[in-house]
């Protein structure tokens, strides 16, 4: 049984140190690996060509996110890293963006960039309405502090899941979750379902000149369909951590539109301790067999 890490050197002195003082062994780079039969645990972000690794039994994403991964031979879990600093670090980014929106940053930008001084009124919190898709833990986490902030806020999920002090709409309450919410934050994992979820149609769906956070994942969002609405009225600006495609291109209309602020996938990186940590629990985890910590279900794909 060998694990091996695919990673930055940073991340790599930082896993070998937690690794070592845990009293496991680990493997950082190719160059490491004696025995490619040997390895069952693999950790990284970008996977090598699996069929390398006949023995692989779990592979770990490094980050949050799982969509990018492919599909894995019979009998490989795939799990993702499950790290507090993660929600903590796109909590703050989500919270940032929404107060940016609420209160008017594209214009005042903008206007700063033209050196011209005007002010625009200012709404309170309580009249904000804030509408989360995605009521994970990073979800459940945004609205909780944005609640604490005074804002009227809501989340939607597939399941409904209730969530204490928060209105909470299912599946069904779709249309009534987005009639509600002035600023719409997306959170949502990137699956069949919500792949280009927000879309012409969907924007339709809120009060006129509402506004958009996005930290969720790139194809979920309609970059045309954006533009369209923020021209049409429909929109009044967005804040996208995440775009379609990724990296935008430096030539991209977005960035030149006064109405989007752009942010290059900043939201959180993981922390090398915490993620260390992490694969230390899936490893015992898996020996023990008991679940493993960040476990994805295929069918949903989080």
């Amino acid at each position: 049984m060998a694990f091996l890490l695919l990673s930055y050197p940073e991340r790599g002195a930082v896993w070998r140190r937690v690794f070592h003082e845990a009293g496991e062994d680990l493997w950082v780079g190719t160059d490491e690996v004696r025995d490619a039969a040997a390895v069952t645990h693999l950790a990284c972000w970008q996977p090598p060509d699996l069929s390398a690794y006949p023995s692989l039994r779990v592979l770990l994403s490094v980050g949050a996110g799982v969509d990018h991964m492919p599909p894995l031979p019979p009998g490989v879990a795939l799990v993702r890293t499950v790290a507090p600093g993660i929600d903590r670090m796109v909590r703050d980014w989500v919270v940032m963006a929404t107060l940016m929106l609420h209160r008017d940053m594209p214009t005042y930008l903008e206007g700063a960039r033209q050196g011209r001084w005007q002010q625009h009124p200012v709404r309170l919190a309580a009249s904000r309405r804030v509408g989360i898709l995605g009521l994970g833990r990073i979800g459940r986490l945004a609205a909780e502090t944005l609640a604490g902030l005074g804002f009227e806020v809501a989340g939607w999920s597939r399941s409904g899941t209730p969530l204490p002090g928060i209105e909470t709409h299912g599946a069904a309450g779709l249309d009534a979750f987005l009639a509600r919410t002035d600023i719409l934050i997306c959170l949502l994992p990137l699956t069949g379902s919500t792949r280009g979820l927000l879309n012409a149609g969907l924007f339709a769906k809120l009060p006129r000149g509402a506004h958009l956070v996005h930290a969720g994942r790139g194809a979920q969002l309609d970059m045309a369909a954006l533009s369209d609405a923020l021209d049409a009225g429909r929109l009044a600006s967005a804040m996208l951590d995440v775009t379609d495609p990724e990296p935008l291109p430096a030539d991209h209309p977005a960035w030149a539109d006064p109405r989007i602020v752009i942010t290059p996938h900043v939201a959180a990186n993981t922390d090398p301790e915490e993620g260390a940590r992490h694969a230390l629990a899936v490893l015992s985890a898996w020996r023990a067999g008991r679940p493993l910590p960040g476990l994805v279900d295929p069918e949903a794909g989080y």
